[in-house]
């Protein structure tokens, strides 16, 4: 065991040091920082003024109202007379944000035309066209002599309940909470193959290009070394995230926001957390034995990627049926899926958080899990251990045979 603790240490401390982690983490906790202040940011540079827009009413009676409806807004009105052309100029050379020309159509309603010098910006005549439709409202109410009373009884929302039948469903409030946590990890294990799973392989295939590999693997049990260079990883990656969290946490509280409101997992059931946990390191061992092998398998660092690149590609179907799923989680090809090794991790975790899914099926879900994990640790240490003695051109599958081949002599 202590040649074991010797690589994990080898490898944490040696991708701890490295520049690229120093880097990497100080920029991302810049960006969380600036993401936690992301509203002061905007407010500092965007300006206090309201947006000026010139208003020529040809019914002559809709500016009046229409003042009142946007009192308090980010727009000021200004009435000028009917010079369409030359206001028109006005806005083509910046003396106006906008010129609004209102109307009235055959019923006597308002009707509106907004010109701008370009139509990049929204919010004005978004702003402008909701105190036109409420104000039509108005106008429309007056016609036909209703009441404030009854136009808000007419406005009120309906009265509609979701009540699942099921004793053990989850509630409203459940759901939501436990699709935060299903997103959480969903872009966990997202980011960590991608951005760990690479850092596995290439740390086997630099060893490898150095040629110390040979010493090494007559010195160190290929399954210790195997693991050594996982768990380092590991660490590494947990490393990376508790500073996250903390910048995160630190960013939040100095803001001013509402940490733990924002999280809102308070009503989840302890469960969900521990399956969360249990899937996360079954998903992470799972894929960190495929890379540690696949790197094995190449001589020089630049052929890593286009090995791995169908791993990646498996996580992201994964990723992309979980996105599905959360908005479907009962669906049939969902169920499925679940039973996937590759696809389980997220799929399993996801019907657990938002459906009730029976024991028999999350046992069995994690059978094939730690089954295939067993079976890939057992096959992965011969591939890996042969594998680090081959040099030369990738052809995946031709080299997995012959570095099993190669443990045999």
């Amino acid at each position: 065991m202590n040649k074991f603790f010797l690589v994990m240490g080898h490898t944490y401390g040696t991708k701890l040091k490295a520049k690229s982690f120093l880097v990497t983490t100080a920029i991302t906790c810049l960006l969380i920082i600036g993401l936690a202040n992301i509203q002061s940011i905007i407010k500092f540079f965007t300006s206090d003024e309201k947006a000026q827009v010139a208003v020529i009413d040809r019914t002559g009676s809709l500016y009046g109202p229409l003042t009142k409806q946007i009192n308090g807004g980010e727009v000021a009105l200004t009435k000028i007379t009917d010079m369409e052309k030359e206001a028109k100029e006005a806005v083509k050379e910046g003396e106006w944000d906008g010129l609004l020309i209102l109307s009235a159509d055959e019923g006597g309603l308002p009707r509106a035309v907004y010109y701008a010098k370009t139509i990049v910006d929204n919010q004005t005549p978004e702003e402008l066209a909701q105190a036109l439709s409420q104000l039509k409202t108005a106008l429309s109410a007056a016609k036909l002599g209703l009441t404030n009373e009854q136009m808000a009884e007419l406005y009120k929302p309906v009265s509609f309940q979701k009540v699942a039948l099921e004793e053990d469903a989850k509630t409203e409030e459940e759901l939501n909470q436990a699709r935060v946590l299903v997103y959480v990890l969903l872009f966990a294990m997202y980011m960590f193959v991608l951005m760990y799973g690479g850092m596995i392989a290439t740390e086997v295939a630099t060893e490898k290009s150095s040629r110390v590999m040979e010493i090494l693997v007559s010195s160190i049990p290929p399954i210790q070394q195997l693991f050594g260079k996982i768990i380092g990883v590991a660490l590494v990656s947990l490393t990376q995230f508790f500073i996250f969290f903390v910048v995160a946490f630190a960013a939040l509280k100095m803001s001013g926001q509402e940490v733990w409101r924002l999280l809102g997992l308070d009503h989840l059931p302890t469960s969900i957390f521990v399956y969360a946990l249990l899937f996360f390191l079954l998903g992470y061992l799972l894929y960190a034995v495929l890379f540690a092998v696949l790197g094995s398998l190449v001589s020089r660092v630049e052929d890593v990627q286009p090995l791995i690149t169908p791993v990646i590609m498996i996580v992201a179907i994964a990723f992309m049926i979980a996105m599905f799923g959360l908005n479907a989680p009962d669906s049939p090809f969902v169920i499925g899926a679940s039973f996937v090794p590759f696809f389980a991790p997220l799929l399993m975790f996801l019907r657990i958080g938002l459906v009730s899914v029976p024991a028999w099926e999350v046992a069995l879900c994690f059978a094939l899990l730690v089954g295939t994990i067993a079976f890939l640790i057992y096959v992965g240490a011969k591939v890996y251990r042969g594998g680090v003695l081959m040099y030369g051109r990738v052809n995946m599958f031709k080299d997995m045979k012959q570095a099993i081949q190669l443990t045999k002599k």
